[in-house]
Order: structure tokens, then C-alpha cells, then sequence
């Protein structure tokens, strides 16, 4: 039975560059999936940095993409473009999505959706697509993570984290991370890191090596701050170990930098962003994930942590909260839909 589709829809949009005081809500109409897509009827969509840094004016979609926000969503399929066989009307999926997530409907490229893992609401699902993706490549594909490897990821109380550090448990790594106050370290332990460092008041550095008795103890490291930590992250790295590089939170410029240890240690920088990728190098991370870690979602080994949801209408105290960094785990806006 076709849906209902209304011709118009509710949307966040950004009132010029800036704050999330630019935020704002309006209606724009409900897209029509191209060839190869579908039309979403959106339940929640992921909060993530990469929509502040466009808010601010700094990070815009890519060409042919939507001016709304919003890199991933979960919801109902609910019209499909020519071509689209491997799912119905009526679908329910998760999305990565190039941009237009803040919205009631969004468009997907078909290929770029996974069924709902088993045991998880819609809402729950919204959390998965953007971080899932990221860490998937970048911690077991460009940084090749192997079993019985030690394993560092800033940061580990966002969303990216808090998925870095169950999946790397999962694939049988040793977990180390860094939060900013003994309830966020607490909260890593309970998602399975070994070893958890609150930044604010130790030297993250010294505490590993005293942890491991071993000067360079770090097999491969996920870095989401850049600035002060790329020369202390390259101290910690084992012969041949690998540091991958997904945001720089503190700045991308180190005023001096001794690249020796690169050559002595063996050892690869590397990074990416994900948004701006060929649509056939996402299409691979999603059949990995399919294959690889949605089991792993449907038995309950991994799961999304959701901090907070919000409606439309508070789009911009969700953006507030984001940049607070006071959230564990992921940030949700919720249309009513679902």
C-alpha cells in the first residue's frame, strides 16, 4: 500500500553562518527520490561535530546535495527512485546520508541503507550510520586494527567514541582512552575500555607508559583534536603503529614538528573525511558493516548510546549541548513520526 506523502515538510535550516543561534526551523518541500534513491519518512536523525563546522560556515555539503543538515537518519522507506529493488515501501532502515537529515522526509541513496538491527527502535537506530561508518574505516580498515593490538581513542565519551571503543573490544583489542572527568571515564569503562585517562588532570602520555610499562605502548591511535596531541600521540606509537586522523578539534597546525620517528618507528599518519567520499567507497564500508558488525548490533554486543533527544523545535539546544561536550554518547533529533 503507497504511503501518504504530504507535498510539504518541516526542516531545520541554518539563518546565515554562525552559532546555533542561526538555527531555525522552516518548511521546505518533500523531496523526490532520483534513480537509485528513496524517500525516508525520517523518525530521528544523529547530532554530529560535522554539522556544527557547516553551521559555522566551514564544512558545506558537496555538490547536488541538500542545504539541509543532517548526515544520518533512521526511518520508514516510503517512495522509491527507478532502479531501487533490494528494498519495499514500508522498509524500516538507517541512512548515511550526504547532507538533509534535519528534516521530516530525506533522501538516501538505496545502497546506503541497513535494516534496523534487531532490538532497536528507530530512534536508536538514528545513532548508528555516521559513526558506525567512520570508525569502521578508519579504525579497522585504514588503521588496521588486529586482535591483541592496544588501541587509543581520544575522546571516548562522544559518539564516535563510545563506538570505537565496543567495536575494538569486540574485534579483540586492548582499549585505552581519554575523557574529560571521572563520570565520562566511568562511563568508558562500562562500554569495555581497559584502561581510561581523564585528560584534565592527568598527562596522558605518562599514565599509559606507566600503565604498560612500555615507552611506546600504542599500536594505533584514533585522534579527533589534532594541535598538541599529534606530537604526544606519535610518542606513544609501537614500530609500525598507526595514527589516523578524523577531526581537529584543537587545531590542524603544529608550529614545529619532528617527523624523525616516522622514519626510525616505521610508522604511517594517515586520515579522512567521510562526507565528501565517491559514493562506491561508501558502498564498501556499508557491506562491511552488513557483513561484519550489524550481527554484532542484532545480538546486542554492541549497541548505540543515546544521551539525549530532541524535537525540531529545539534543534538549536541540541547544537548547544553538542558543543558543550557534556553529552556521553550520541545527541537525536526526534520529528514525531515515528
Amino acid at each position: 500500500m503507497a504511503a501518504i506523502i504530504p507535498d510539504r515538510m518541516r526542516q531545520i535550516y541554518f539563518d546565515g553562518k554562525g552559532g546555533p543561534e542561526v538555527i531555525r526551523v522552516g518548511e521546505a518541500e518533500v523531496p523526490t527520490p532520483g534513480r537509485g534513491k528513496v524517500l525516508i519518512e525520517v523518525a530521528a536523525a544523529g547530532i554530529n561535530r560535522p554539522d556544527c563546522v557547516q553551521r559555522a560556515g566551514f564544512y558545506p555539503p558537496p555538490p547536488g546535495e541538500s542545504e539541509i543538515p543532517g548526515l544520518e537518519v533512521a526511518g520508514k522507506i516510503v517512495k522509491l527512485g527507478e532502479g531501487v529493488s533490494q528494498w519495499q515501501i514500508g522498509d524500516e532502515v538507517c541512512a548515511l546520508l550526504g547532507s538533509g537529515g534535519y528534516a521530516e522526509y530525506a533522501l538516501a541513496d538505496a545502497a546506503l541503507c541497513l535494516p534496523v538491527p534487531k532490538g532497536l527502535s528507530l530512534i536508536e537506530a538514528a545513532a548508528l550510520p555516521e559513526t558506525y561508518f567512520t570508525v569502521y574505516d578508519n579504525v579497522f580498515t585504514r588503521g588496521r586494527l588486529q586482535p591483541g593490538e592496544n588501541f587509543l581513542i581520544h575522546g571516548g565519551s562522544s559518539g564516535i567514541g563510545s563506538t570505537a571503543i565496543q567495536l575494538a573490544k569486540q574485534f579483540g583489542a586492548k582499549v585505552f582512552t581519554t575523557a574529560g572527568s571521572a563520570e565520562k571515564c566511568a562511563f568508558c569503562r562500562t562500554l569495555g575500555a581497559d584502561h581510561a585517562i581523564d585528560y584534565k588532570t592527568s598527562d596522558f602520555v605518562e599514565e599509559i607508559r606507566k600503565i604498560t610499562d612500555n615507552k611506546y605502548p600504542i599500536d594505533v591511535i584514533l585522534d579527533m583534536v589534532g594541535g598538541s596531541y599529534i606530537a604526544k600521540n606519535l610518542s606513544l606509537l609501537n614500530f609500525d603503529g598507526r595514527m589516523v586522523q578524523i577531526a581537529f578539534l584543537q587545531s590542524p597546525k603544529v608550529a614545529s614538528f619532528d617527523f624523525l620517528p616516522l622514519m626510525l618507528r616505521r610508522l604511517t599518519m594517515t586520515g579522512s573525511t567521510l562526507r565528501a567520499r565517491a559514493l562506491g567507497q561508501k558502498i564498501e564500508i556499508a557491506e562491511a558493516l552488513r557483513e561484519l558488525v550489524w550481527p554484532l548490533l542484532d545480538q546486542g554486543l554492541v549497541k548505540p548510546m543515546v544521551h539525549a533527544t530532541f524535537p525540531l523545535e529545539e534543534a538549536r539546544q541540541s547544537h548547544e549541548l553538542m558543543e558543550s561536550s557534556a553529552h556521553l554518547g550520541k545527541i537525536l533529533l526526534v520529528t514525531g513520526l515515528a
